[in-house]
């Protein structure tokens, strides 16, 4: 049994898409568990890039893609996804019956509801994402199986779109932005266009997992946007986080040996939340531009900010890494030095792991180590022949959170990363 699960270890924009590509290449199955569209992962082959949002990464490897049961769908989005790779790649793509499909008056509602909030808002990308997973715990949703079945997808829209039209109407003073009939035409239409990819996740991949094949789990976003550890309100509204897997796809605890943790060699966030290494003016542009830290999904610019090791050990401790993947160091080739987050100094006390209460974040200063910079050509194919400064940076890492960086990237593309 082969079993190894990719998730974010920071705030989502690790570069988790890069190494599930990298790592599907010795998979039998790649499987996606958790999130929707509000997320994104962008693959660079041979300088080509290839943007992904709910199909796995590993499609570019021409593997069997398996979409679980605690994803959010956006159908509309698979099927433009599914046409980017038309001509080139085509993976088998596999869809749980019971993953949650996110419908038009989801959107509406979260555009709605964020503006509503004004200030503080959290700063959603407005795909649904929110609201999707409401009417899941609310046991009003629809349902993969209820898409593929165009009379009991007649019933549930019937429902819900009377039910959310009255919401947008006498809470947000909104509009539904299509109509009952129109939605229905649409997604009957994509229902039956993707019927013949229902398949129970669940059962695929622990038979494939009995079997002895590798299967590679691949979460969205990162830690620190987990609706229950991260910095909560400005989350996601899934789990991220390793133990996500097994309520996301239908599997048992004991089924997993591999778990790595995809570190940027320093800090990114999108929207709202507390950010305490975040950097500001020249700086912040510098490696903005030279990180294209802009959004997958959105397009937005990324705050950036140094490493913050105060986090990484938070993130080890919930995810329980066997390994980390250390991306984008080559960002930070060409600085004289370089500043490291140690700890935090909280209202006299100095903290090593992140406070569960956003109140007291808040008032949380960050410590830092300075360390040497280096020059880095995205070329080098070994861990020894990186700079020593470089070498160092990477084992100062490895010592703070505990476990080894079995992966090195250095450049942007397939190719530029080293293996160890």
């Amino acid at each position: 049994m082969a079993s190894i699960v990719v998730v974010g270890a920071q705030f989502g924009d690790e570069g988790k898409g890069k190494i599930v590509d990298l790592l599907a290449e010795k998979a039998d199955l790649v499987v996606r568990f958790n999130g929707g569209n509000n997320a994104g992962h962008t693959v660079v082959v041979q300088g080509k890039k290839y943007k992904f949002h709910l199909l796995p990464s590993g499609a570019l490897q021409g593997k069997k893609c398996l979409i679980g049961a605690g994803v959010a769908l956006d159908p509309l989005v698979l099927k433009e996804e599914m046409k980017q790779l038309e001509g080139e790649f085509s993976p088998k793509l596999l869809i749980d019956p019971r993953t949650q499909i996110i419908m038009p008056w989801h959107n509406a509602l979260d555009g709605a509801k964020e503006a509503a909030k004004g200030k503080a808002k959290i700063g959603t990308t407005g795909r649904g994402i929110g609201p999707c997973y409401a009417d899941r715990a609310n046991r009003a949703g629809i349902r993969f199986c209820d898409l593929v079945d165009a009379e009991r997808l007649r019933e549930k829209i019937e429902e819900g779109f009377a039910e959310n039209e009255n919401v947008l109407k006498k809470v947000y003073n909104a509009e539904m932005p299509v109509s009952k009939e129109a939605i229905f035409a649409e997604y009957n239409a994509l229902g039956k266009e993707f019927a013949k990819s229902m398949a129970d996740v669940s059962m695929e991949a622990n038979r494939a997992l009995n079997e002895g094949k590798s299967v590679l789990f691949e979460g969205a976003q990162g830690t620190f946007l987990d609706n229950d550890f991260g910095t909560y309100p400005f989350v996601t509204s899934s789990h991220p986080i390793a133990g996500g897997i097994f309520t996301g796809v239908g599997l048992g605890i004991r089924k997993i040996e591999r778990v790595i943790g995809i570190v940027k060699a320093y800090t990114t966030r999108v929207g709202e939340g507390p950010f305490v290494t975040e950097l500001e003016g020249r700086l912040a542009e510098s490696v903005r531009e030279k990180g294209q830290e802009f959004g997958t999904t959105t397009g937005r610019p990324r705050r950036v900010g140094w490493l913050d090791l105060v986090l990484l050990r938070t993130a080890a401790r919930l995810n329980g890494f066997t390994e980390i993947a250390l991306t984008k160091i080559d960002v930070l080739s060409g600085m004289k030095t370089i500043k490291v987050c140690t700890g935090y100094k909280c209202n006299g006390k100095l903290l090593k792991e992140l406070p569960a209460d956003l109140e007291l974040l808040s008032e949380c200063a960050p410590v830092y180590r300075e360390m040497p910079g280096f020059e880095i050509k995205g070329s080098e194919k070994k861990f020894g022949n990186l700079p020593k400064e470089a070498r160092e940076y990477v084992a100062f890492i490895e010592k703070e959170v505990g476990v080894p960086a079995s992966i090195v990237s250095v450049g942007p593309d397939r190719e530029e990363t080293i293996v160890r």
